[in-house]
């Protein structure tokens, strides 16, 4: 076990060294993880691998936890059949070809099937809560990343809990299967029935929620230990008790967001420490050896694997963009494999050899995709430029509606709370419209309430096609997204385009570029505020009324609308 002393002493030597590399990132705007994994690699230079080994399996247990009170189920079966389809095909042909390359190159079957299971699984940490953005994850493709993730970690965990029992005998492996089942089925009653009590107990202070939360992880945590189980289980159930709407508890989940960025560099530090650099501490033959055998494990999980899952969502109907981005996000080691390969060195199942072939590419792995999810965009722009993604359009002719004719028509683009808006006005005055929307979980609202609507990629032509823009009079976007503000404009619509943004320059450069009007929320809540106190000032409005004014307007914005941002 570790000390306290050793703890804080290896924390601040990673944090030390670490510091130089993240002042480099921020001034030069590089992506954290390379450099983080990089000052991870001079941190094991100086922190024993004993202590790493254990530091590393708390870590990414903390780490589990606070994904699972990320999960949002709702999103999750929006997209479920597919995922699937793609998560469980990704797994048996990824995996297939991961336990072949070690046998290819002479090692033992026991230790290659943990080689398929490093290629086959994929990370939640890399490929959709470090690198997320709300606009990613709440379109189709970060839909689809976000549900393969979840399967994958569940499937992550039952091997684990068979792992956990330390042999293949069915009286073990069965009471690990149970004693993780009861832990699951315990998160889902706490958050049903207890998580509510404690946060009425809380009252409005998040200290206390924190507190309480902190406590059901180490009850968690410490179950799974009393009957045996890895950590990383215990954490994850105690995430999906915790698991909840975070508007109604906005304090508790700023909070934990915090905690979880800083465990997150932790994690990426851990890995570089884990990393046995070749030719520097192993001689030439085994580093040779080593080198093949990593080199091989990254290449399946950086290309082979986004390939396969790619055609797989391609053959479910999905659109290339949708499907290659999706994809992108599996491209790296899932923390959940790493601590399957760090429980099976301990066990004596795995080999220093082979352990450390599969650090390395976990290493490069998510230095890669760290870049690929940077430049992803580009990267599918080049493969559908060169004609390597067929065209396909099933899963928007399929969930679209927009029968009738369609002419002088308004284009709405996104269905959240401004999008809502533009319909009821649209549905007061009688003028035709469209809806674009790609996030799935606001589905079942947009076919309750809209008239017409296409559920697709708005920076795809298609999409653009089926909704008739040829002869659209309007085309409103309310997606505060410079990359699709900027796609549109590429576009060169007959019909008048408004887009959005945040930021005053954007919004002039979108207006140099031909836009209509851009619509800036800052300026039209300063312009609102100075106008409602200067009518206070003068006299024509009271404080009250300015008061029941503001309660009207918050009572009249939709709490479902937080749930689909959600």
């Amino acid at each position: 076990m570790i000390s306290m002393t050793e703890l804080l002493t290896t924390i601040s030597i990673m944090f030390i060294v670490a510091g130089p590399f993240l002042l480099v990132a921020n001034r030069f705007d590089l992506p954290t993880v390379p450099l983080l994994v990089i000052a991870g690699t001079i941190v094991g230079f100086f922190i024993d691998e004993a202590l790493t080994l254990e530091l590393a399996q708390y870590g990414i247990a903390l780490l589990v936890f606070s994904f699972g009170v990320d999960i949002d189920l709702s999103a999750v079966r929006s997209v479920i059949r597919d995922s699937e389809v793609a998560a469980l095909a990704q797994i048996a042909v990824v995996g297939s070809l991961g336990v072949g390359l070690g046998l290819a190159l002479g090692v033992p079957l026991e230790e290659a099937l943990f080689l398929g299971v490093a290629a086959a699984l994929s990370s939640t940490l890399v490929g959709t809560a470090l690198l997320r953005t709300e606009i990613t994850m709440n379109l189709l493709q970060g839909r689809l990343a976000q549900s393969i993730h979840f399967i994958q970690d569940l499937l992550a965990i039952l091997f684990v809990l068979v792992l956990s029992a330390e042999t293949l005998d069915a009286g073990p492996v069965t009471t690990m299967l149970g004693s993780g089942l009861a832990l699951l089925v315990a998160a889902v009653l706490v958050n049903r029935y207890l998580f509510d009590a404690i946060g009425r107990l809380a009252g409005d202070s998040d200290e206390l929620m924190i507190l309480g939360v902190v406590s059901l992880l180490a009850v968690f945590v410490g179950a799974a230990e009393y009957a045996g189980v890895s950590v990383a289980v215990g954490a994850f159930a105690a995430g999906l008790a915790v698991r909840h709407d975070p508007v109604e508890y906005l304090g508790l989940f700023n909070g934990l967001e915090s905690i979880k960025d800083f465990f997150v560099a932790i994690f990426f530090l851990t890995v570089g420490a884990l990393v046995v650099l070749p030719f520097v501490e192993i001689g030439w033959s085994e580093s040779v050896e080593k080198l093949v055998l990593a080199g091989g494990l990254a290449l399946l999980t950086v290309v082979v694997k986004p390939a396969i899952t790619t055609a797989i969502l391609l053959y479910r109907g999905y659109e290339p963009r949708s499907a290659t981005l999706a994809s992108l996000s599996s491209d790296q080691v899932s923390e959940f494999a790493l601590i399957i390969a760090i429980e099976a060195l301990v066990l004596g199942l795995l080999t220093q050899s082979v352990f450390d072939a599969i650090i390395l590419a976990a290493a490069v792995t998510m230095i890669v995709s760290s870049l690929t999810k940077r430049y992803d965009e580009r990267i599918y722009r080049v493969l559908a430029d060169r004609g390597l993604l067929p065209a396909n359009h099933g899963k928007v002719d399929e969930l679209s509606d927009v029968t009738g004719p369609l002419v002088d028509h308004v284009i709405i683009v996104g269905y959240g709370r401004h999008g809502q808006k533009l319909v009821e006005a649209c549905d007061a005055d009688d003028t035709p419209y469209v809806v674009i929307e790609n996030d799935p979980a606001r589905r079942e609202a947009v076919v309750a309430e809209c008239d017409a609507y296409v559920f697709g990629d708005a920076m795809e032509q298609y999409t653009w096609e089926k909704a008739n823009v040829d002869d659209a009079s309007l085309v409103v976007s309310t997606i505060d997204s410079d990359p699709v503000s900027r796609r549109l404009l590429s576009f060169e619509f007959d019909a008048d385009l408004t887009l959005r943004a945040s930021d005053r320059t954007i919004a002039l450069e979108l207006l140099e570029a031909g836009a209509l009007y851009v619509s800036q929320p800052d300026v039209l809540a300063g312009k609102q505020l100075v106008s409602r106190i200067r009518r206070v000032l003068d006299d024509e409005l009271t404080p009250e009324a300015l008061r029941e004014e503001q309660l009207t307007e918050l009572n009249s914005i939709d709490h479902p609308e937080f749930q689909h941002r959600r």
